[in-house]
């Protein structure tokens, strides 16, 4: 059967009726999506809400020849130009952001006391913490905020219609790359593989997260069955340590700082860090929905610039304890000041009497390579949380914003990958994204 794209799939709920990047901006040339954006917004504000009429007079001039006849009466380049470059002007400066009190956030959460909105014309920005993921996408859904902070797989999910209502999501950037761990309760200090962890009751903090896709493909590299012999539990992050103690948890795969809290509370040890399941791969991301980037262009072009250069700030270790204290307050992640230094400087007690230095424990960089979304719509039609066929390709592209943050990392003087595809190595196999079906086939543990 051929793949489908996302918007193809049945009661996809965008409204969608014509595929030129005028009338759907999420279909232009990768790179030019917000050029797009900014057309499809004059478009729409030169016919005043008459959307038949404004689509057929597009499908009747053809849509160059459409911009070409507005570009003489209304400066339609100058926009596009205007939006382009940081500092155009902003409709909206009083953004609402999203977010959940982890360490995978950083950019997102020190960018509001550390000044970085501000210096992108965001003055009235503000950074709301939810306590929990759900609230995140209900929040996000319903249009409470403008921007998000979620977890790599949620716009995905969302702009797929897994798990809540269809709703086109965009990610230009990521916020944090490696930064969980598999964490065990103290009487687990003997346990050495996944054979060992058979019965186990495990959390994490969403279905649609990273943190569900890896415990499970640790669990069934070691040839457990992570849905048959063991229990995976969804738990907001701020209550694993509690359920750990209270002995309701044999273990998580958690955001820090609950890694590190667990054991400064003397209640855990990290049995695993992330990154040796999977060096470098993506945790958090940035998000909007693609509604209000349509409609805020140069909002959503400003922000994504204060995002980017907050992240690449966040990756300088010379920064990690300066963020660390201001980020530590009862606004944000309060915790304590030391518990989240072990975490973003990569020097910590693992539980189990050893002082490790690991510097990538945790890191940040911004570029959303679409290559991790094709992975991680793998894994989730291998354990049946996607049950449509899917084109891998242009889904990731559509949603993950590669060529726009390469745009972003490049005004700010950043180096700039040659592409949006790379081949990654988890647990020592490598994923391919041009054969997405083929990986897909080649795991015995699966729910297809």
């Amino acid at each position: 059967m051929p793949e489908k794209h996302a918007h193809d799939l049945p009661d996809a709920g965008h409204g969608v009726t014509c595929s030129c990047s005028v009338c759907n901006p999420v279909q232009a040339e990768p790179g030019k999506q917000i050029e797009a954006m900014v057309e499809d917004a004059v478009t729409r504000a030169i016919f005043a809400g008459n959307e038949p009429g404004r689509r057929a007079f597009v499908k009747a001039m053809g849509a160059s020849a459409a911009l070409a006849l507005i570009d003489d009466f209304f400066p339609l380049s100058a926009a596009k130009a205007l939006a382009a470059e940081p500092g155009g002007p902003i409709e909206k400066k009083d953004v609402s952001i999203g977010f959940i009190p982890i360490t995978c956030g950083t950019p997102i959460i020190m960018a509001k006391p550390m000044g970085f909105y501000d210096r992108y014309g965001l003055t009235e920005a503000k950074v709301i913490k939810a306590s929990g993921w759900a609230m995140i996408r209900d929040w996000s859904t319903s249009g409470q905020t403008d921007y998000s902070h979620m977890l790599a797989p949620m716009p995905l999910a969302i702009s797929l219609g897994l798990g809540s209502t269809r709703m086109p999501f965009i990610v230009p950037a990521v916020e944090n790359v490696n930064g969980q761990a598999i964490t065990l309760r103290n009487d687990h200090k003997d346990v050495r593989n996944a054979t060992d962890m058979k019965g186990f009751v495990f959390a994490v903090p969403f279905d649609y997260s990273m943190h569900n896709l890896l415990l499970r493909y640790y669990l069934a590299e070691g040839g457990v069955d992570p849905d048959k012999e063991v229990q995976i539990r969804v738990l907001p992050p701020p209550e694993m340590v509690a359920n750990l103690k209270a002995g309701n948890l044999d273990g998580y795969l958690s955001p820090d700082p609950f890694n590190q809290r667990a054991v400064y509370e003397n209640v855990g040890f990290i049995f695993k860090l992330s990154k040796e399941l999977w060096e470098g791969h993506p945790c958090c991301v940035f998000t909007s929905s693609l509604k209000f980037a349509k409609e805020a262009p140069n909002t959503f072009n400003a922000i994504i610039h204060a995002i980017v250069d907050a992240t690449f700030y966040s990756s300088d270790p010379a920064n990690r304890r300066e963020i660390a204290k201001v980020i530590s307050t009862r606004n944000y992640l309060n915790q304590p000041v030391e518990v989240l230094e072990q975490v973003l400087t990569g020097r910590f007690q693992d539980g189990l009497g050893h002082d490790v230095n690991e510097p990538e424990r945790i890191n940040f960089h911004p570029f959303p390579w679409n290559s991790m979304a094709v992975w991680i719509m793998t894994q989730l039609k291998r354990w049946g949380y996607l049950k449509n066929e899917v084109n891998y390709r242009q889904v990731a592209e559509e949603i993950f914003l590669a060529a726009d943050c390469a745009r972003v990392m490049k005004e700010l003087g950043r180096e700039t990958p040659s592409g949006a595809y790379a081949k990654h190595v988890i647990m020592g196999k490598e994923f391919d994204a041009a054969d997405p079906e083929g990986y897909l086939n080649s795991f015995a543990i699966k729910r297809i």
